[in-house]
């Protein structure tokens, strides 16, 4: 199939890149050309920009459009609208973030989700939920019964340009102590960007519509787990130094960004990681091991320099580490 992606270099777009070459689809890019130019030879990259410079394809027809980088609904449903004589389906990404809230565990695609007084802003930062939400509705109100909207949790992997599941990895793989946030029994959610890629384009070169929540593992899972996890895979791991919640509020620790995958169970979020895939998985998501997961990311980031961009400075963690076994 001709399958059009929106972006296509970064972390998952490169992965659907490859996925797609890999299942023998045809594949043309749209992006800025600011992020890793040239990265794919041989495959056809066609420049502007989705706010307002979409000239570049105003020409050509697809078989499929994969919309990785929609965040603001104007913008989105500009490129449908341009689109839908061209393309026969769509695909968006979207997020778990859309939900309401995380009250219950086992939210379903059905769950409602968040609204924003505004319909018009375009603040991201401050409502990339509910405005994920709204550019689903965009796809569905241009494509109808051919829309298909995924929303993924955490994509984590090679490539990962957040650095929140990577900062794990790289913290275990230096040995020593390592303060882990909370109980072990705490649940996690998350999915290789590969597993994500590949079943995202078996299912848009399907008849697969409606939507999906996809993240992983198949079955739940938790934060002692991914420690197991780690400690198998990365060489000469360090060991988990448990710290209770409390502690860390009294320390200020910020959750998520430099405590990552932590948010504290005092928010009353229990289905913060604990979304339903049951339909994701009987539409074929599948999922390699953890462990693979961890070792592929451990190798790429063996090769990489500079600060993470996540993560708490070594300096700190062992002053928390100091103060916590002195309570």
């Amino acid at each position: 199939m001709k399958i059009l992606i929106l972006g296509g270099t970064k972390f998952l777009g490169r992965h659907l890149v490859d996925a797609a070459l890999a299942q023998g689809h045809q594949v043309t890019l749209f992006n800025r050309g600011k992020t890793n130019p040239g990265l794919f030879p041989g495959v056809e990259e066609r420049q502007g920009d989705r706010d307002g410079a979409l000239d570049a394809l105003k020409e050509g027809t697809w078989d499929v459009v994969i919309d990785t980088s929609g965040y603001v609904p104007r913008v989105v449903r500009a490129s449908a609208e341009l689109l839908k004589p061209r393309t026969q389906r769509y695909v968006f990404i979207s997020s778990v973030s859309v939900y309401a809230d995380f009250a219950v565990e086992d939210i379903d695609e059905d769950y409602p989700v968040g609204k924003v007084e505004d319909p018009t802003t375009e603040d991201v930062q401050e409502f990339y939920g509910p405005l994920k939400a709204l550019c689903e509705e965009a796809v569905q109100d241009v494509y109808g019964d051919q829309a298909l909207i995924i929303r993924p949790g955490l994509i984590v992997g090679p490539h990962d340009p957040t650095d929140r599941f990577t900062y794990w990895i790289r913290r275990f793989g230096r040995g020593g102590d390592v303060l882990v946030p909370g109980r072990p029994q705490r649940l996690q959610q998350f999915i290789d960007v590969r597993d994500l890629a590949e079943w995202t384009v078996k299912a848009a070169t399907s008849s697969l519509t409606g939507v999906f929540n996809a993240t992983g593992p198949a079955q739940r899972f938790t934060m002692g787990e991914l420690v197991e996890a780690i400690q198998e895979a990365v060489p000469n791991a360090g060991n988990p130094v448990w710290v209770d919640e409390a502690f860390l509020a009294e320390h200020e620790v910020g959750e998520w960004i430099e405590m990552p995958l932590w948010i504290a169970e005092s928010h009353g979020w229990p289905g913060f990681e604990a979304a339903s895939i049951a339909r994701a998985l009987n539409a074929g998501l599948t999922f390699r091991p953890v462990t693979e997961t961890v070792r592929d990311t451990w190798d790429w980031d063996k090769e990489r320099t500079g600060p993470m961009a996540a993560g708490m400075e070594a300096e700190r963690e062992a002053d928390l580490l100091k103060a916590w076994s002195q309570r």
